[in-house]
């Protein structure tokens, strides 16, 4: 059954909505749905099964079974990442491997190793692309919310939105050199259900030193992902693997 996000909420009075945009046209021109076909429709992070009771030029209307609830699929902690700048389509493979893996928001920051540099002019459809690529994403893995992709930021904004998180967390090489590594098994000890996570990936060659100590000093924790060195676009999805490991 095809899900779709609504972006207008359902009416509490007549459990009523409608389907606007490429989803209305998704609906009708590639589904060719009609009046009496069944989807599932995602309303303020919860899913049901809903009726179609007409396609119009306009839009689609729905209405949903109150008594349809669909199980909650969202990891119980919720993880946003942030990463450096990386080169090429690593960002699409992050944001789309890390909605499937319950990721709740990317923040890309500009660091001192990131080898692109962030076109503003261009910034805002590239935002829109990404997160495009999250919500097609969510559709397909059954997930209730679509992860945020926000603009990048420096990391002194990087370091002011730390403090709307409960954990703070940074993936340093240094520290899986060292010869007392903290191992992430460790680090998620001290997580709990219902906290709010904020884990930093480094570029291509990691984060500088520079940005290791500014980044502790704002409280985060550094922590090792194994003994192996991983790509950039490979390391937040091992911690998303080990957290849904963890709490699911």
């Amino acid at each position: 059954m095809q899900r779709y996000f609504l972006t207008t909420p359902f009416d509490d009075q007549n459990d009523e909505s409608w389907i606007e945009g490429e989803d209305a046209k998704h609906i009708s021109r590639v589904m060719r749905m009609s009046a009496g076909d069944s989807i599932i429709a995602v309303s303020e992070n919860e899913a049901y099964v809903s009726s179609i009771l007409e396609v119009t030029t306009e839009g689609v209307r729905v209405k949903r079974n109150p008594d349809s609830l669909l199980p909650n699929r969202e990891m119980p902690v919720s993880v946003s990442i942030a990463c450096g700048l990386p080169k090429g389509d690593k960002l699409d493979y992050i944001v789309q491997k890390g909605t499937e893996l319950g990721m709740t928001a990317l923040l890309p920051f500009e660091a001192e190793r990131s080898i692109v540099k962030w076109d503003a002019k261009k910034g805002g459809k590239k935002v829109e692309r990404l997160q495009k690529i999250a919500k097609e994403a969510a559709e397909q893995c059954h997930r209730t919310v679509i992860p945020e992709v926000k603009e990048p930021v420096s990391i002194t904004n990087l370091l002011a939105e730390a403090s709307h998180y409960d954990v703070l967390l940074v993936a340093d090489e240094e520290d899986a050199k060292s010869n007392e590594p903290n191992r992430i098994a460790d680090r998620l000890k001290n997580v709990y259900h219902k906290q709010s996570v904020l884990v930093v990936f480094g570029p291509e060659g990691g984060i500088s030193r520079k940005e290791a100590e500014l980044l502790k000093s704002a409280g985060f924790l550094s922590v090792s992902l194994g003994p192996r060195i991983l790509r950039t676009e490979t390391a937040p999805l091992y911690v998303l693997s080990a957290m849904s490991y963890e709490f699911e």
